[in-house]
């Protein structure tokens, strides 16, 4: 029977497949799916057996923001604070969710990516997109300041003023755009796109998952910090790293000219 629900779940060879599957609404993000995607992300830190994730979507699509018209829908009336919160919750979850995950996650962009569905895939770690993608920072064609960590990534990803061209313009931005920009690592065919998300991910899960989680981790720290205290950060991480099996096996490996064999751990 196969599978089906909002949001399609597999794990397999080390690799979590999250996949967004509600292809008649360019898969917008419903309060559940959103809900589901940050317990699923929560499940693979702490899960021994999941070693990368790849966060796709079905369709046309990989995400065109929140789902607006299921919001609009409750006509529920609004008190001071409820905004903030709802972003606090729901937006802003989601990607710190992707931020902080212990494994690293690949984006592999099947179609239009736009607001919250953009700032999903470029909080990733690394961000595959098929040719016919496009990004786009939807928020100001709804009179809206873009949420959902925007004013935070773009310009860590392509520095303040091409963020604010983003923002301000709210233009559709090809996937071979985005690559030149660095929003994208690379743009494939789309017949090529799993593949190649596929291959990444079984590298990834194949490699020292804990030192990859430390790496990750100091990566996304380093634009917040200063020299000292990156620095800091940085040994304190190389002194958990050598204490693992992964880091005596790639010294193993290298003293006796063979591939390390990483378990993880």
């Amino acid at each position: 029977m196969p599978v089906t629900g909002p949001v399609l779940h597999t794990v397999g060879g080390g690799v979590s497949w999250i996949t967004l599957n509600r292809p008649e609404a360019l898969n917008a993000l419903t309060p559940d799916q959103r809900d589901r995607l940050v317990a699923l992300l929560d499940g693979a830190s702490a899960d021994p057996g999941v070693r990368a994730v790849v966060l796709t979507a079905t369709g046309k699509g990989f995400c065109a923001g929140a789902d607006l018209r299921a919001a609009a829908a409750t006509g529920a009336e609004r008190v001071a604070g409820d905004v903030a919160r709802t972003v606090r919750l729901g937006a802003q979850r989601l990607i710190a969710a992707v931020l902080d995950c212990e494994k690293p996650v690949i984006a592999a962009v099947n179609g239009t990516a736009a607001g919250i569905g953009a700032h999903l895939a470029f909080a990733c770690d690394l961000v595959l997109a098929a040719e016919s993608a496009r990004f786009i920072e939807v928020f100001v064609r709804r009179g809206l300041v873009p949420d959902g960590g925007g004013a935070y990534l773009l310009p860590r990803l392509v520095g303040p003023q091409r963020a604010k061209e983003l923002m301000f313009f709210g233009d559709a931005v090809p996937a071979r755009d985005a690559e030149r920009m660095g929003l994208v690592n690379r743009v494939v065919p789309d017949d090529e796109l799993e593949k190649t998300a596929r291959a990444w991910a079984e590298r990834l899960a194949t490699g020292p998952t804990r030192a990859l989680a430390l790496t990750k981790q100091l990566v996304n720290a380093s634009l917040d910090t200063d020299r000292a205290t990156a620095f800091a950060a940085e040994a304190a991480a190389q002194e958990i790293t050598m204490t693992t099996h992964d880091a005596n096996e790639g010294v193993a490996g290298f003293v006796a000219r063979r591939t390390p064999r990483f378990r993880g751990n």
